[in-house]
């Protein structure tokens, strides 16, 4: 293509011979599955790895949302003309360009705007594509897979390594097209963007996907060289203070919620803000250090019950860092030691346990699991130092949210990840394991009083029998006895017998039946309008213990006049306190048991409320098992009730 002809183009895309590859970024589609977290993440984590030198305040962030008129938005017309050339070649590209076609015709536009404040801005925008090291415009603005290094210390604290960060504000436009507007220390205010397309004809003339807003300067011998656009463009994409700006016009609905936005930075940056190293302002929303547990602790943000956390864990991050004593871990990748400080809560209300594993910078890489123990119930922020910050940033995948080896091609590095991340969840397994120990003092003791006296009397009677009693003679010498009474010690015996079954006789002993009958207040209604007599079951007939995630009760109704031939009862819990005082209606069976099963038929039991229905009795013998949540407080005590 003619050179002065692609000067007059507002975007710049590089011709090649012939279409090869016909498939969007990948990166694309793995950032646009991010969805709102994904673009808030990188563009945040660019801002502050930008942050202005021996500055200790807060970078400050604006994001902002709105509409724009099309007309207004610099050099659309062509990303149009260039998506209506866009042939799919797979089901995919084919219904992706559809979908891009479909958004073409809009007047107003969608846009979002990331604008940041005490950030040193990118620099040489004068120089256009220079190639030169320290000219970070034409790094951030022409080549992809690159990120600019300046400073060993800086670069180590920083958020982004692998260079792809840029593309998930092209991601977040159903267009593909993304503009930064920028103002360095000079005060010099330029515009850029990219879009990204696929492989394409325009007039006859193959492109590659990627197309820049750049203008161009041609020189004689037909070189060229991209140079950016001075910044004189509508309002929204103008950026007069010393920083960067990332405008994405045509932003897709499923990322425009602004409550969304609100907790995709509290998730990943609370560290950060809480620190005052970071501030955003979403629209007229700022979430500071000062504001940020207005929106953690709101329940119009986040669910506030700790037995319901399984997917959102900031809420417990943030009491965690803020309240929880830290302690020092040390984790090996085999070759060095890495030491972090680790800030640890123990609370059996939390149902899933995962740490929050957090960069200086301040943001957080992911929720880790511990390998067997996702179900714990704990909550940990895990945060190390220079040298730990820099391992882990190796270790990060592309989108920096997770910890992997698979992105390593050395082998023995992939070796040593692997030892790392298998030891993290070792050595904090361990501080898991004691808090249960601590927490968690052995339960479910049993009374063998009553068994060593049955054995002990039981040993005495065969060893009388098998060895006979030993008897004094008048010489006051001992002799053994052959084990047989004489006559008279016969006699003697039965007539010893005889008395006292006569004195029982007399005075016969009171027999208390196990099963207390309740008074009528406490009868309830069956379903076919006969009443069911309630009765308190004495201690002395239950049976209670707990092993791990288990609770075996037992029910000894045999020396009970009270069921008569009931083959079935209703059984329900009260709780009590260490003082005896009963509280009703207080225990919920659905908040403290998964599952309920009758022991005597192998089958699951259905409750209502805090009455388990219909459970089997077998020779005068109840048994149930029941499965506890984690949640369950192992110290309560209860009252039975049996009905019938």
């Amino acid at each position: 293509m003619n050179l002065q002809k692609l000067k007059d183009k507002k975007w710049k895309f590089s011709p090649i011979p012939n279409i090869e590859e016909s498939n969007f970024n990948k990166s694309l589609e793995r950032f646009f599955n991010m969805r709102v977290n994904g673009l808030t993440r990188e563009n945040i984590q660019n801002s502050l790895d930008g942050r202005l030198y021996n500055y200790d305040g807060p970078v400050v962030i604006k994001i902002k949302t709105g509409s724009i008129n099309k007309n207004d938005i610099p050099g659309i017309e062509e990303v149009k003309e260039r998506i209506m050339n866009l042939e799919g070649r797979n089901s995919y590209t084919i219904e992706t360009i559809n979908h891009m076609k479909n958004k073409l015709n809009q007047d107003e536009v969608r846009y979002i705007s990331f604008e940041d404040i005490n950030t040193r801005g990118l620099t040489g925008a004068c120089n256009g594509q220079s190639g030169s090291k320290q000219d970070t415009w034409g790094i951030y603005a022409y080549n992809k897979g690159v990120h600019f290094q300046d400073n060993d210390e800086v670069e180590v604290s920083r958020g982004g390594s692998h260079g792809v960060g840029k593309i998930a504000s092209n991601a977040a436009s159903d267009l593909n097209v993304m503009y930064f507007a920028n103002c360095d220390e000079k005060g010099d205010q330029h515009l850029g963007g990219t879009v990204q397309l696929i492989e394409h004809v325009h007039e006859k003339q193959a492109y590659r996907s990627t197309g820049y807003f750049t203008d161009i300067e041609v020189y004689h011998d037909n070189s060229s060289k991209f140079y950016p656009y001075e910044n004189n463009f509508h309002e929204v994409f103008q950026k007069d203070t010393r920083g960067l700006k990332i405008i994405i016009p045509y932003f897709r609905a499923e990322y425009d919620d602004e409550k969304d936005i609100i907790k995709s930075i509290c998730d990943s940056f609370f560290v950060s803000i809480l620190n005052n190293k970071l501030e955003v302002h979403v629209n007229e929303h700022k979430i500071k250090k000062d504001t940020i547990l207005d929106y953690v602790k709101n329940q119009d943000y986040y669910n506030q019950d700790i037995t319901d956390t399984k997917k959102e864990f900031t809420p417990l991050y943030l009491d965690t860092y803020l309240e929880a004593p830290s302690q020092k871990i040390t984790v090996s990748n085999g070759e060095e030691d890495y030491n972090f400080h680790l800030y640890f809560r123990y609370d059996e209300r939390i149902p899933k346990g995962r740490v929050a594993v957090v960069r200086t910078i301040g943001m957080k890489i992911e929720d880790f699991k511990v390998t067997g123990n996702a179900t714990k119930p704990f909550n940990a922020v895990l945060i190390g130092g220079h040298k730990e910050d820099a391992y882990l940033k190796s270790l990060e995948n592309e989108s920096h949210t997770k910890l992997s080896k698979d992105h390593f091609s050395d082998s023995k590095l992939k070796r040593l990840a692997t030892r790392f991340i298998n030891n993290l969840s070792k050595e904090i397994k361990g501080v898991i394991e004691e808090a249960i120990k601590q927490n968690n003092p052995t339960d479910g003791s049993m009374n063998t009083d009553d068994i060593l006296y049955v054995v002990e009397t039981q040993f005495r009677k065969d060893l009388e029998e098998s060895l006979g009693t030993v008897k004094i003679n008048k010489g006051k010498s001992l002799v053994k006895s052959t084990g047989k009474q004489s006559k008279r010690e016969r006699r003697d015996k039965r007539e010893k017998k005889g008395k006292e079954i006569k004195y029982e006789k007399d005075f016969p002993k009171r027999k208390r039946d196990p099963l207390k009958w309740q008074k009528s207040n406490d009868e309830i209604n069956n379903t076919n309008g006969q009443e069911k007599k309630r009765y308190s079951a004495h201690p002395e007939m239950v049976e209670r213990v707990i092993l791990n995630n288990k609770e075996m009760i037992k029910f000894d109704f045999s020396k009970s006049d009270q069921l008569g031939e009931s083959k079935t009862c209703d059984i329900s819990f009260s709780l009590i306190d260490g003082r005896g005082v009963e509280y009703k209606n207080e225990f919920k069976i659905q908040n403290n048991y998964q599952d309920i099963i009758d022991v005597n038929v192998g089958k699951t039991c259905d409750y209502r409320k805090n009455v388990i229905k219909g459970v089997q009795i077998k020779d005068g013998v109840a048994q149930l098992q029941l499965k506890i949540r984690k949640t369950y407080n192992r110290s309560l005590k209860f009252v039975y009730y049996v009905e019938v």
